[in-house]
């Protein structure tokens, strides 16, 4: 008998729209291939095919597995009382409205000549549709520590004191913020190349799903193609 064991599906976005649920747990192969797994979800959701087939092989909002026997990810942090000139990372996910001056503040220190902000808002308008609000899902557990690598690897190209990164989840109307990225340092120069490479590697690499809700009450996710699944072969 082949070896079997328990995983868990997760579904974001749009394979949450087509399936009707966030989770499912499967029986599968200890050893099985991604493809072999894509396609048993593919046989238990024939929809979803739709989506792997859209522009490229790749989905544009994929399911993430987690073995169900694996322990949990790991959460950033945010420890009260320590030294405040010891270097911070700060990362969060939230609901709530964010706030520019916020996220600048928490990375401002007496040590740094500089602090670069990126701030994400949303545009009103795509491909001649008024947009009227963007809508932000994540698998949180996996986005914070993609954020914490990213911010490691800030760490090793300047040298930054303190980074910030915000990301708004839910509905976020035009105009409003859906990230700010704040990073702090001795020099400008330090500061803004960190910034420009955060936000860049942050589209690429953290699971964050974006809905573009139109005027005439359409709405589309939309795939980012900034991200490394969407690469076209």
């Amino acid at each position: 008998m082949v070896p079997r064991c328990q995983v868990e599906v997760l579904y974001f976005a749009k394979s949450a729209e087509i399936t009707g649920i966030r989770s499912e747990t499967i029986s599968v192969p200890q050893e099985i291939k991604a493809s072999q797994l894509w396609n048993e979800i593919e046989a238990r959701h024939p929809g979803l095919a739709d989506v792997r087939n859209q522009e490229t092989k790749s989905p544009s909002s994929p399911p993430l597995v987690e073995a169900s026997a694996g322990g949990p990810l790991e959460h950033v942090r945010e420890d009260v009382g320590e030294d405040e000139e010891k270097p911070k990372d700060i990362i969060r996910f939230t609901a709530e409205k964010l706030s520019v001056e916020e996220v600048s503040q928490l990375v401002t220190s007496p040590l740094c000549g500089a602090v670069s902000l990126f701030v994400g808002t949303t545009r009103n308008h795509f491909e001649g549709k008024k947009v009227i609000s963007l809508e932000y899902e994540a698998y949180i557990p996996m986005a914070e520590n993609e954020v914490r690598r990213i911010c490691g690897d800030v760490r090793r190209k300047w040298p930054v004191r303190h980074i910030a990164v915000f990301h708004r989840l839910g509905l976020v109307p035009v105009s409003e913020a859906s990230v700010v990225i704040a990073v702090s340092s001795a020099h400008r120069a330090a500061s803004l190349g960190a910034v420009s490479y955060a936000i860049d590697a942050l589209k690429a690499k953290v699971p964050v799903w974006k809905k573009e809700i139109y005027e005439e009450s359409s709405s589309s996710w939309k795939r980012n193609k900034e991200c490394f699944w969407a690469t076209s072969d």
